[in-house]
């Protein structure tokens, strides 16, 4: 009989579940289709009608970078300079993000925060630092600051913080507290717990995950250029604005960035996987 109930109970579960899980899917599929015929409705122009011009610009943008095939050396080398801007941006937002990161992720973790009670205040800072996205905070700053590399640091950094709170808290829950509890019991400050019972543990993590920040911070770095922000980004656009005449220019851009981009990927990649697996045998 025990058995029997507990295969309906389980059949009953089973039979909620779906009808849960189909009722997410409606509701998902049914905000999508009335978001997508919202956006179209305010669009300047209809998605439909449209649609047959997406090829249009890269189309243009390849023809001509054909065409003038021979200036695109020319035009990577003199962009270079922004692109050693950009990729500063990104360095120095990465470090001071991650470093705010860490002081919000200590104050975040229960068991670690040296003032407890200010471990939910901590969490909302590090929730409201990363829910406002960097444009909007780089475009705040260019209006207060100006144009330029400045407000993209602030923007990106402040971004970085609240990203890498989140990320290194979580990290800091699965800590074993036993050699922190260990320093306590010889009279170890505050400080020392932290320094010598929990970095050791979680530094490998931190460096992974800053490690790929730093690929995202290069991308939001050249977009942010757009917004006049500076660095490579600032010079794509004037390339693009200028139209016909200046894609080659444009795509030359587009190549020096993606190929910064993929180095730095399978550099950090590396890295990463020699923190965290260690070095091969």
């Amino acid at each position: 009989m025990a058995l029997a109930e507990i295969q309906h109970d389980y059949l009953a579960l089973t039979r909620r579940r779906r009808l849960y899980g189909g009722l997410l899917v409606v509701i998902f599929v049914a905000m999508m289709v009335s978001g997508f015929r919202v956006a179209d409705a305010r669009n300047a122009g209809g998605f439909w009608q449209g649609l047959h011009q997406v090829g249009d610009f890269p189309a243009a943008l390849v023809s001509e970078a054909v065409q003038k095939s021979a200036n695109l050396p020319g035009h990577m080398i003199r962009a270079l300079p922004a692109l050693v801007e950009t990729l500063n941006i990104a360095l120095v937002a990465t470090l001071l993000g991650c470093i705010a990161g860490t002081a919000l992720s200590l104050a975040a973790t229960r068991g670690l925060a040296r003032w407890p009670r200010l471990v939910p205040v901590a969490r909302r800072v590090s929730d409201v630092c990363r829910a406002i996205p960097e444009i909007v905070i780089a475009l705040v700053l260019i209006f207060i600051l100006g144009g330029g590399p400045v407000p993209a640091v602030i923007a990106i950094a402040i971004h970085t913080a609240g990203a890498m709170g989140k990320l290194f808290s979580e990290v800091n829950e699965n800590v074993d507290l036993k050699p922190v509890e260990g320093l306590a019991s010889v009279g170890a400050t505050w400080s020392q717990r932290i320094w010598l019972g929990v970095f050791p543990q979680v530094a490998p993590n931190y460096l992974s995950y800053g490690l790929l920040r730093l690929e995202v911070n290069i991308r939001a770095s050249a977009i942010l250029g757009f917004v006049g922000a500076g660095g490579i980004g600032y010079e794509l656009r004037n390339a693009m604005t200028f139209g016909q005449g200046k894609f080659d220019q444009a795509a030359a851009i587009f190549l020096l960035l993606f190929m910064t981009i993929v180095v730095v990927d399978q550099i950090s990649g590396l890295a990463r996987n020699r923190l965290t697996h260690g070095a091969p045998t």
